[in-house]
């Protein structure tokens, strides 16, 4: 082999060792991971529902006869107890009907009294055949009308005072008012059939607390109280906690008090309501709020909601096999507990975790990875 030939050979294997040694260079390490178990607890479960305040009563003032308003007595949106007077009706022709009543019953009594001395004459002259039977009888039912009378007069009398004291009009329950829908000298109309809008009362503690429940949250709570595991809120009253859309946590505590008797086929719901104390009546109809409703107790696997993959609408969780290898398991993920995740399915208590190191690129389904021992704890809270 000439010098020739011996400088392209060894040109050749210097080029093929640096191959080698890029080669194995780039070739790629498992990436570290953090594995742990599970926490397998018994829970219990909250579920969330979205909804609004409503007055347990709301009932729209209206008077009952009719008259001018001679007087307001309150101020718009005030506080007021049961029986308070609001408005007042002028009083004055209620007045001269109660007088004109009271007239009635003196001149019936009156004449109650004629007609019972002309029967208590005509009934011995009636013995002595002095006096035709005929006419004591007619004295007789003319006594007996004129006490028909008085009894006229004394409905009469009742009537003219309830409608009366029906010009104050007051407060049918305790609770805010609305505003006035009329001021003084406006000519309102009671009674029955079309009546004047006075304002409006809204009781305000306690509260109601009124959202909407799937089908599938209908379907399990009927079960779960036919299986015992749970008590129907039909004739139970389950627990609520509520917030606000500015709030942290869950302030607001109460429970169920009704749920409807049917579901609605156009939205395929049904309503319900709890009910919540509001004694320094901060909380007003109306308001938006988050309600979570006891739903038993279930035995679930507690992990962070950092260890959760979204994939579309699935969720994943990351496990690493005895080969070190990932696997991606499906996972039906339950409520938050004491800062942790409950996992309902799809996971079990053996399977290592993946917890930390998700992140990575290279860790994904299939990639051998770098196992290393973590522990899932609970979070301490204040």
């Amino acid at each position: 082999m000439n010098q020739r030939s011996l400088i392209i050979l060894s040109a050749f294997l210097t080029m093929i060792s640096f191959v080698a040694i890029d080669v194995s260079a780039q070739a790629p390490q498992a990436p570290p991971v953090t594995v742990a178990n599970p926490i397998a607890k018994r829970i219990t479960q909250w579920d969330e529902f979205s909804g609004r305040f409503e007055a347990m009563d709301n009932v729209e003032v209206r008077p009952r006869v009719s008259g001018f308003i001679d007087k307001i007595h309150f101020k718009d949106g005030d506080m007021i107890e049961s029986g308070a007077v609001l408005f007042t009706i002028d009083k004055r022709p209620f007045e001269i009907t109660l007088a004109a009543a009271q007239a009635e019953m003196a001149n019936a009594k009156a004449q109650v009294k004629l007609q019972t001395a002309e029967v208590a004459r005509a009934k011995p002259l009636e013995k002595k055949k002095l006096l035709a039977t005929a006419e004591l009888e007619k004295r007789q039912a003319g006594l007996a009308s004129a006490l028909a009378q008085v009894q006229a007069a004394e409905a009469s009398i009742r009537s003219a005072k309830l409608n009366l004291e029906w010009t104050d009009v007051r407060a049918p329950i305790a609770g805010r008012l609305s505003d006035a829908k009329v001021d003084v000298g406006t000519l309102v109309t009671g009674g029955a059939g079309t009546t004047t809008l006075l304002t409006t009362i809204v009781r305000l503690d306690p509260i109601y607390f009124v959202f909407d429940g799937s089908e599938a949250d209908y379907l399990r709570y009927v079960r779960a109280s036919q299986s015992g595991e749970r008590p129907s809120s039909r004739n139970t009253a389950n627990p609520v906690r509520i917030k606000l859309s500015d709030e942290e946590g869950w302030p607001w505590s109460g429970k169920m008090e009704f749920v409807d008797n049917q579901l609605d086929p156009r939205t395929g719901t049904i309503r319900a309501r709890a009910i919540v104390d509001n004694k320094k009546l901060f909380l007003s109809p109306g308001l938006f709020g988050r309600m979570q409703l006891y739903g038993g107790e279930i035995d679930a696997l507690l992990i962070p909601d950092s260890a959760i993959v979204s994939d579309q609408t699935k969720k994943i969780v990351f496990v690493v096999n005895s080969e070190n290898k990932v696997e991606a398991r499906p996972v039906v993920l339950g409520p938050l507990s004491e800062g942790l995740r409950a996992i309902k399915s799809g996971l079990a208590a053996a399977d290592r975790t993946v917890i930390n190191g998700i992140a990575n690129p290279a860790v994904r389904p299939g990639a051998t990875v770098k196992p290393e021992n973590g522990e899932i704890k609970i979070p301490m809270t204040n």
